[in-house]
């Protein structure tokens, strides 16, 4: 029988609570009995999906040191978390090289810049996908935002003039990479709140353009909130969500629903799918769940995200606000909004969250569903002065 430091194997937080009961002494930790059902724990499950957070931000730039004040950790156990994420995607990069002869391109540098996003030779970005919907409608945008000079990743095609490879398992998606990166600091962010504005109001003129060369995902977040949203709470969620207050916001959008303009948009816009270099825009990224849909969605999303409590950026209240009044005014400088989409702002806003708390109850992910209850009830308490800002 081998003995180990327990610094070497065990998370920090395990070994303090360890040495509640014995410091400095032997212990014997017998073999499980591979008999019994290994199901993982509800903890278990919460700390798998907690390091899986973790190393995301990793990725999109976060620093070791900001992560631990996010998730309330040391520093090397932040490490530790890092390094053991990653080596579940190093067999990834060898599987990667045999894909890459589907385009032609010879084995080059291989970094993963997110779960499911590598970066080869800083020339290139490979996304894996499997959902071929999603994958599709990525493809399908990006190429004709390409064609109208918009900056977006060019889609690379591949043997046989195949815009995407598939395996037995995979979908995957070849583009050229766009300089720069994305915002992961306050002080950036807050700098940038007009620009953001701006950028989002230019991508909704080009997506009007796109609407005229096809057909398009059309969604309703109104049907949403009356579907698959309310039977979700009705299956326990009301324990999390106060009833009557939802269906005031279900009231509240669908007195107005009818007169807020409707086009394709991106719906998913947060700082990682927005690039800049040098302090300056460079480019639009991921189309996976582009649709059409009521406009101000996009400028309610981007602004709600930015309270979670898993963004790095870390927004006081007031901070907040001004993000808000900044980004409303940016995206007035392109295109107006009318007084009934200022009206409707904060119950879009809310809405939003409760598809959030849906959605992560569904997952079975509850902090992340308690998050997103926190920014509805922060949103809520604040109707009028979100309405006073937007004018």
């Amino acid at each position: 029988m081998k003995y180990k430091n327990a610094n070497n194997v065990l998370p920090v937080e395990l070994i303090e609570a360890i040495q509640q009961y014995v410091q400095g002494e032997y212990i014997y930790i017998p073999i499980k009995d591979k008999s019994v059902n290994t199901v993982p724990t509800e903890y278990e499950v919460e700390l798998q999906r907690r390091d899986r957070h973790i190393y995301t931000k990793a990725l999109e730039g976060v620093s070791n040191k900001e992560l631990s004040v996010m998730y309330s950790l040391s520093e090397s156990s932040i490490r530790r978390i890092i390094i053991n994420q990653r080596k579940r995607y190093e067999s990834m990069k060898d599987k990667i090289k045999d894909i890459l002869s589907n385009w032609n391109i010879e084995s080059m540098e291989v970094k993963q810049i997110y779960d499911t996003v590598w970066e080869l030779g800083g020339k290139y970005v490979l996304k894996v996908y499997d959902n071929i919907q999603m994958l599709e409608r990525n493809i399908k945008i990006s190429t004709i935002l390409e064609d109208m000079g918009i900056p977006v990743g060019k889609i690379i095609t591949g043997k046989n003039n195949t815009a995407f490879f598939c395996d037995e398992k995979y979908y995957y998606v070849l583009q050229e990479r766009l300089p720069g990166s994305n915002i992961v600091n306050a002080r950036e962010a807050l700098a940038i709140g007009y620009d953001m504005g701006s950028i989002i109001g230019k991508l909704h003129l080009a997506f009007k353009k796109c609407e005229a060369t096809g057909e398009f995902w059309n969604n309703s977040l109104l049907a949403e909130m009356k579907g698959w949203i309310k039977d979700t709470l009705k299956n326990g969620g009301w324990k999390l969500v106060d009833e009557n207050r939802f269906n005031m916001t279900v009231k509240r959008l669908e007195d107005v629903y009818d007169k807020l303009n409707v086009q394709l948009i991106h719906r998913d816009v947060h700082f990682g799918n927005f690039l800049f270099s040098e302090g300056k825009f460079s480019g639009y990224i991921d189309f996976d769940l582009s649709q059409k849909n009521i406009r101000i969605f996009d400028l309610c999303y981007f602004l709600t995200g930015l309270l979670s409590e898993e963004e790095a950026l870390k927004l006081t209240g007031e901070e907040w606000f001004k993000m808000l009044t900044d980004v409303f005014k940016g995206y007035e400088s392109i295109i107006k909004l009318t007084k009934e989409e200022k009206a409707a702002a904060p119950y879009v806003m809310k809405s939003i969250e409760l598809l959030f708390a849906a959605w992560f109850i569904n997952q079975e992910d509850m902090a992340c569903a308690q998050n997103a209850v926190k920014i509805f009830e922060f949103v809520d308490s604040n109707n009028d002065r979100i309405y006073n800002c937007l004018g």
